[in-house]
C-alpha cells in the first residue's frame, strides 16, 4: 500500500473490508483520507480508544462535524460530544424512553408500523427497498416518539443523511456543501416550530419531556434542546434504516438464509446481530486524543483526530474466527456494533427491536428476494455506512409455509428458486407476473464494484 488510502472511494464505500484487513496486517494505526484522520483497525486497539476517554475525547467528534465551512451544527454540540461527567447527566434525561420498560410499550405499535409497510410493498417487480421498506419504520418510529408530523419522513431522513455526509466533505467540495448548510436551516426551523408548539400544548413525547427536564436544577436552554432534537434525528433514522438495508443485501446474497429464517423466527435477534457484525452501519466513532499517546506501535500527537473503526475491529480474525464469513451460528455477540462504555448507542434496544419485528412482518409476506441490475448507491459518510437506494424484486410468500414450520425439501427448493429470480411464474396480487431477471446486487455506483462472496 502506497500513500494514504481514503476511505471515501466509491469502491470502498461498496466494501472497505479487503482494505481493513490490510490496514490490520501492515498499518493498524495510519492516517487516512478525506482530513487525515489517525484510522484504528485493531479490535483491541479500538476497544482501547472507547475505554479511555481521557485520553481519546469526544470532543473529536464535535469539532470534526463542524467545521468552519459549515457555520455551525447543532448535532456537533449534543452529548455525543461530550464526556463525562455532563455526558452521563445529559444522557440520563433519554435513558428512561430506550429503557426495557419502554419497548415493551413501543413494540405493538413498531410492529403495526413495520406490517403496515410491508403489506405496501409491490410483488414480483423492482423496487427501491430503502425508500418502500428500511425509511419508513424507523421514520414513522421517530415520528411517534417526537410526536412529529409523518408526512415529513421524507425530508427527516435527508436531513439526517446531510448531517452525516459532513465528515466526508473538505474545504474544495463547495458545491456538496450549500445542500448541507440548508439542511441544518431547514431542519432548525422545523424543530423550533415543533418545541414552540409543545411549550403552548406540551403532549406524551420526547419533545415535551424534555422541556419539562433539568439538568443540576435547570431547564435546558434553547440550543441544548435543538442538539438533543438533531442527534435524536440522525440516530432515530440511520442506524436502523442502514441495519436493514444491509440485512436485505446480505439475504439477497444469501438465499438459504431467508429460507431459514421464514421457517425458524427464533433466529431472528442472532440474524441481526451477525448483520450488526458483517456489515456494521456505524463503521468509524471520531475521537480527538488529549495528549500524547502511543496506540499499535504509533505515537500519536497531541489533538489529532482519531477515527476508530468498529467496521474493521468486527472483522478482526484474531477476535473472530473466520471473520470474513457470515456465521447465523457464531457465538455471540462478542462485537461492538453500537460502541462501547459511556458513549454506547442509547438506542441500540430500539434498532433492535425495530429490525426484528420489520424483518418478521418481511418474512410472513416476501418468500425471496431477488436482486435487479442496478447499481446500489452508498450513503457518503466515514462514519455509517448503508445503501441510499437498493433495487429488489420481493417475491410473494407461499401460503403453504407458516410461521415456525420448517419447509420440505419441495417447499425450501421453491423459496430458493423465487430468491434467484427464476421462479414458476404465478401471478402476483393484482395480476402482474412476477419479474424473473436474474442479477447479483451491483455495489458501486456508475462503476459496478462486486464483491467477493464470503460464504
Amino acid at each position: 500500500m502506497s500513500g494514504r488510502p481514503n476511505l471515501m472511494t466509491p469502491e470502498l464505500k461498496a466494501n472497505p473490508y479487503p482494505l481493513y484487513a490490510e490496514l490490520r496486517r501492515t498499518a493498524p494505526v495510519c492516517q487516512v483520507d478525506p482530513g487525515g484522520y489517525w484510522a484504528v483497525t485493531r479490535f483491541e486497539d479500538v476497544m482501547f480508544v472507547f475505554k479511555n476517554p481521557q485520553l481519546f475525547s469526544s470532543e473529536g467528534f464535535g469539532r470534526a462535524t463542524n467545521p468552519p465551512w459549515l457555520g455551525g451544527n447543532p448535532f456537533s454540540e449534543s452529548m455525543i460530544a461530550m464526556d463525562p461527567p455532563r455526558h452521563g447527566r445529559l444522557r440520563s434525561l433519554v435513558s428512561r424512553a430506550f429503557g426495557n420498560a419502554a419497548m415493551v410499550r413501543l413494540e405493538p405499535r413498531v410492529r403495526a408500523f413495520a406490517q403496515e409497510v410491508v403489506a405496501a410493498l409491490p410483488l414480483g417487480r423492482p423496487v427501491d427497498m430503502v425508500s418502500a421498506f428500511a425509511l419508513p419504520v424507523p421514520a414513522s418510529v421517530l415520528c411517534l416518539l417526537l410526536g412529529l408530523d409523518p408526512s415529513l419522513r421524507k425530508e427527516l431522513k435527508h436531513w439526517a443523511d446531510q448531517l452525516t455526509t459532513v465528515t466526508a466533505l473538505g474545504p474544495e467540495d463547495t458545491e456538496r456543501q450549500g445542500p448541507v448548510r440548508q439542511a441544518i436551516v431547514d431542519a432548525r426551523r422545523y424543530f423550533s416550530q415543533v418545541v414552540e408548539e409543545r411549550r403552548l400544548r406540551p403532549g406524551d413525547d420526547m419533545v415535551s419531556e424534555l422541556l419539562r427536564a433539568q439538568v443540576d436544577g435547570e431547564a435546558l436552554t434553547e440550543d441544548e434542546l435543538m442538539a438533543f432534537l438533531f442527534l435524536l434525528l440522525v440516530g432515530g433514522l440511520e442506524t436502523t434504516a442502514n441495519l436493514l438495508g444491509l440485512s436485505l443485501l446480505v439475504l439477497m446474497e444469501r438465499p438459504e438464509l431467508l429460507a431459514r429464517l421464514r421457517a425458524d423466527r427464533s433466529l431472528l435477534p442472532r440474524f441481526i446481530d451477525e448483520v450488526l457484525r458483517f456489515e456494521a452501519p456505524a463503521q468509524g466513532a471520531l475521537r480527538m486524543t488529549t495528549r500524547e499517546v502511543e496506540l499499535g506501535g504509533v505515537r500519536l500527537p497531541e489533538r489529532a483526530w482519531v477515527v476508530a473503526l468498529m467496521g474493521s475491529a468486527n472483522r478482526d480474525e484474531t477476535h473472530f474466527p473466520d471473520a470474513d464469513r457470515f456465521d447465523l451460528d457464531r457465538p455471540g455477540p462478542q462485537h461492538m456494533p453500537f460502541g462501547h462504555g459511556a458513549h454506547f448507542c442509547i438506542g441500540a434496544q430500539l434498532a433492535r427491536l425495530e429490525a426484528r419485528l420489520a424483518l418478521d412482518a418481511l418474512l410472513d409476506r416476501c418468500g425471496g428476494l431477488s436482486p435487479v441490475p442496478k447499481p446500489v448507491v452508498w450513503h457518503r459518510s466515514m462514519v455509517v455506512r448503508g445503501p441510499a437506494s437498493l433495487h429488489a424484486v420481493v417475491h410473494p410468500a407461499r401460503a403453504s409455509v407458516q410461521r415456525g414450520a420448517h419447509p420440505g425439501a419441495g417447499e425450501a427448493q421453491g423459496i430458493h428458486a423465487a430468491a434467484a429470480g427464476i421462479g414458476d411464474g404465478q401471478v402476483t396480487a393484482g395480476g402482474e407476473q412476477p419479474y424473473h431477471e436474474a442479477a447479483t446486487p451491483q455495489r458501486g455506483g456508475a462503476q459496478v464494484c462486486q464483491r467477493p462472496r464470503a460464504e
